[in-house]
């Protein structure tokens, strides 16, 4: 074309391929962030937490259990592990756990639990034993009473295995229900790990001893203290349920016969007695996702451990009932109801309103740029009207003068129009619109500079003189 603007000429607008590929990269981003937000959370709430549990004395077949979950749970890689927290016993962890100074705690049953604990499993049951042996408390010489019941311990010396105060505390619940006053009784009390020994050294009537059923430490206390004063009398607390009723820590309970050995078997028939457990309990603040996570784990790594720690086999799941002595946290109590809930099933809905949001702020968003970008479509609607008056204008043009102002114009016009769809204002229907009017104007002022073209010099400056008169 001779003179005015070809469209070659002008500035190419972007086509609709890549506006879409402008949208679908920003989408793609939108997409990426959310998943990236995602996967952060996923992090976030999966990583490993390390738990303190207080666990004592030391050298107990507490500690050593919980050593060797410790390392079960490093090897597994677990979501869950565990430090150790080592105390004087299971009253000194009861009080670390209360004060906040660890995650979890062994602790026994039939002492004064904290108010923020929740059970998570029973590691183990505990029986009490009691026996007396013939002449053992006896000066030589000295008459022998043999006591075969715990209504006769008034006024004689009783020998508790163990330093704890649970122990001896545990003695006067049993002497109290037979009608015995504790102050009447002379109570001695001999460490743990140093019992037999003890038992060989000082003279007393009757012996007392809490653990497992097959605890060594009473076994080897009974042996003890009937290498000097012959056959060991085991005292049955018959009164047994009436203790655990009186006293829900407790339950009534049996030791075996032959469970402590020798010949004849000690003991040579079934007793009855009470028990209590020590349970692995939890801080109430602790996270329930990851209670869950440590009982699955404690559970799925028990079996490994019982070859070389027997007592492991006799973890049992908490009691789960609203009325239980103590009550069982809310994370371990859905593992053992089968109720535990995976990632998503958590956090779904806060997924789910995280992507709504994410949807209203986008359309919100979208809006709100639509809005601000108002005025700006309405002065492009305006200049795209100024266009196609230009069309008419241009068809009754007298000189090439006007045709290359309005070109100029038009220029204008086409920057405006592109700035206005790069920022979004206007959309590819209306860009498409633009081009057309924009083509039509560039076949108009064509043609009529061909028209003008071929007019003699003087016609076209009489004619531009003509309009000049009229419009005067």
């Amino acid at each position: 074309m001779t003179g005015g603007l070809d469209l070659a000429e002008a500035p190419t607008p972007p086509s609709p391929r890549s506006a879409a590929r402008k949208t679908a990269l920003v989408s793609l981003a939108l997409v990426l962030a959310i998943i990236g937000a995602l996967a952060g959370g996923y992090y976030f709430a999966m990583r490993p937490v390390t738990l303190k549990i207080a666990v004592g004395p030391a050298n107990s077949d507490d500690l050593k259990v919980v050593q060797a979950l410790t390392q079960a749970f490093t090897q597994t890689k677990g979501h869950v592990r565990l430090r150790p927290l080592q105390t004087d016993g299971a009253t000194a962890s009861a009080d670390a756990l209360a004060a906040g100074k660890a995650d979890l705690a062994i602790v026994r049953g039939d002492v004064d639990v904290p108010k923020n604990a929740q059970a998570v499993a029973t590691l183990r049951k505990n029986v009490v034993v009691m026996w007396s042996v013939p002449g053992k408390g006896k000066k030589k010489g000295a008459k022998t009473t043999k006591i075969t019941k715990i209504a006769q311990l008034a006024g004689h010396r009783v020998g508790v295995v163990g330093r704890t105060q649970a122990n001896v505390n545990l003695l006067k619940v049993i002497l109290q229900q037979y009608g015995v006053d504790p102050a009447k009784v002379d109570i001695v009390q001999f460490p743990a790990n140093e019992a037999a020994e003890a038992i060989r050294t000082q003279k007393v009537d009757a012996y007392l001893a809490a653990g497992p059923v097959n605890s060594k430490i009473t076994s080897d206390a009974i042996a003890a203290s009937a290498k000097d004063g012959g056959t060991p009398t085991f005292l049955a607390i018959d009164s047994a349920d009436a203790i655990a009723q009186n006293h829900p820590v407790y339950e009534a309970s049996e030791i075996p016969a032959g469970t402590y050995g020798g010949s004849p078997p000690r003991p040579d028939d079934e007793v009855k007695t009470i028990s209590f457990s020590h349970h692995i309990v939890a801080r109430k603040g602790v996270s329930d996702t990851t209670i869950a996570s440590f009982t699955r784990q404690l559970f799925a790594v028990r079996q490994q451990l019982v070859t070389e720690f027997p007592l492991a086999a006799k973890i049992e799941t908490p009691d789960t009932d609203k009325d239980a002595v103590i009550p069982a946290h809310p994370g371990a109590a859905a593992f053992v109801d089968g109720e535990e809930k995976t990632f998503l099933d958590k956090y779904s809905d806060y997924i789910w309103w995280s992507l709504m949001a994410l949807s209203a702020m986008g359309s919100i968003g979208a809006w709100f740029a639509g809005y601000l970008k108002k005025d700006e479509r309405n002065s492009n609607s305006h200049l795209r009207e100024r266009l196609l008056d230009m069309i008419s204008a241009a068809r009754k043009s007298e000189t090439t003068e006007e045709l290359d102002q309005m070109q100029a114009e038009a220029d204008d016009i086409l920057r405006d129009t592109l700035r206005c769809f790069d920022h979004g204002a206007i959309e590819e229907a209306a860009l498409t619109a633009f081009n057309i009017t924009l083509d039509q104007f560039h076949v108009a002022v064509a043609d009529r500079k061909a028209v003008l073209s071929s007019l003699p010099q003087g016609l076209q400056r009489a004619g531009a003189q003509f309009r000049a008169a009229g419009n005067a």
